[in-house]
């Protein structure tokens, strides 16, 4: 059963916005209890991969994992670093397109994360983590679609067999810790550029509070976010969906139950959009479920969102600038342990897991997702 963390943790950063995406002929949005509701919008602003982090460090016993620049800078003489650093007045940022090519032939480490042997990547040795139990065991053994793999406990109710190595892998690097740069930089350039954005239709509602059958589709919007005056977007906009030759690009739907204003769906295989850093992927987040708890006036909803995450993609995104030079960790460890904690789909013929277990805190605000038959409809008028 998923677990929300509780809504302290999430005051720091953009809280989601709930709709109603109804009479559409209006563009106006009706009351949460409206009686003839039946379809809801979201827009998802935000989107931050959950970690645990505690007050001492105590899910790193052994401290935080050493960065490609620092392994970089200590591997040089102290007359070699103060040349090629003109005595450390070269930072690490401008340093950024010499310190991974530490393979013996000047290969890049990123890009060729085998090309060198690094110290062992520190990893999260910690109890609690928050997340899922994705597989339906409390002890991490085996299954048929996923490899053997220690398990979390939730932080906030005990909730036994939580299970989220991409936290493991993560939850002691610098830069991945709750406010690090690698995804307050994604999350900056999402918001300014309108890539990779997220909508949510979910219809079938009978009532906002309490619908036992619904359907959860997500799509990518074309349109970039409406701002209000403070840089917030504005609840209750209208966002079209991306179409490619006449059919939505992204419509993976799940079934789903709203019950006292919680939706919460079944698990399913998602394609996603997905920017950050530079990078736009299309990750598939095998068993996905959502879970998303609406505030009891209808006007906000924060949620998760969990699953097997595929950690070639993970691996591939990470190599970018900001992961390897802000984020404070070493490409070549992190390929290394990653398949170490890799819990997910075992490939056929290797028997190595090719996904990790995941979590993502998500906010959403409100919105008005539009179709092309909608639209055509709304400029007769």
């Amino acid at each position: 059963m998923l677990n929300l963390s509780s809504k302290a943790r999430f005051q720091s950063r953009s809280i989601g916005v709930f709709s109603i995406a109804c009479v559409m002929s209006l563009m106006v949005a009706m009351p949460v209890a409206a009686a003839d509701t039946n379809t809801l919008g979201f827009v998802v602003r935000d989107w931050f991969t959950s970690v645990f982090n505690s007050k001492f460090l105590d899910e790193c016993p052994e401290g935080l994992t050493m960065a490609n620049d620092e392994i970089w800078w200590r591997g040089l003489s102290k007359e070699e670093r103060a040349t090629v650093t003109e005595n450390g007045l070269i930072q690490s940022l401008a340093r950024q397109f010499i310190t991974p090519r530490r393979g013996p032939n000047g290969e890049h480490v990123c890009h060729d994360p085998t090309s060198v042997i690094d110290p062992p990547m520190k990893v999260v040795e910690g109890k609690y983590s928050y997340g899922a139990n994705l597989d339906g065991d409390t002890d991490g053994s085996p299954t048929p679609k996923t490899c053997s793999h220690g398990n979390f406990t939730h932080p906030d109710d005990g909730t036994p067999g939580i299970d989220n190595q991409m936290y493991r892998l993560l939850g002691c690097i610098y830069g991945w810790r709750r406010g690090g740069l690698p995804e307050a930089n994604a999350h900056e350039g999402r918001g300014t550029s309108g890539l990779g954005m997220i909508l949510i239709e979910v219809s079938g509602i009978t009532d906002p509070r309490n619908s036992d059958d619904v359907i959860v589709t997500f799509y990518r919007s074309i349109d970039q976010f409406a701002l209000d005056g403070s840089g917030r977007p504005l609840p209750y906009s209208s966002y079209n969906i991306d179409m490619k030759d006449g059919k939505p690009r992204y419509n993976d739907s799940l079934k789903g139950a709203i019950k006292d204003g919680v939706l919460t769906t079944a698990r399913g295989d998602v394609r996603l959009p997905f920017y950050g850093n530079y990078n736009f992927m299309h990750p598939i987040i095998r068993d996905m479920g959502l879970k998303l708890e609406i505030a009891p006036d209808g006007a906000t909803a924060n949620g998760m969102i969990t699953g097997y995450y595929n950690m070639d993609e993970f691996l591939y995104y990470n190599g970018g600038m900001t992961g390897h030079v802000s984020g404070g960790d070493n490409c070549p460890s992190m390929y290394v342990a990653a398949h170490e904690l890799a819990d997910g789909y075992p490939d056929p013929d290797t028997g190595q897991c090719t996904h990790l277990s995941s979590a993502f805190e998500i906010g959403t605000y409100a919105a008005f997702v539009i179709h092309p038959d909608e639209k055509k409809k709304i400029t007769k008028r």
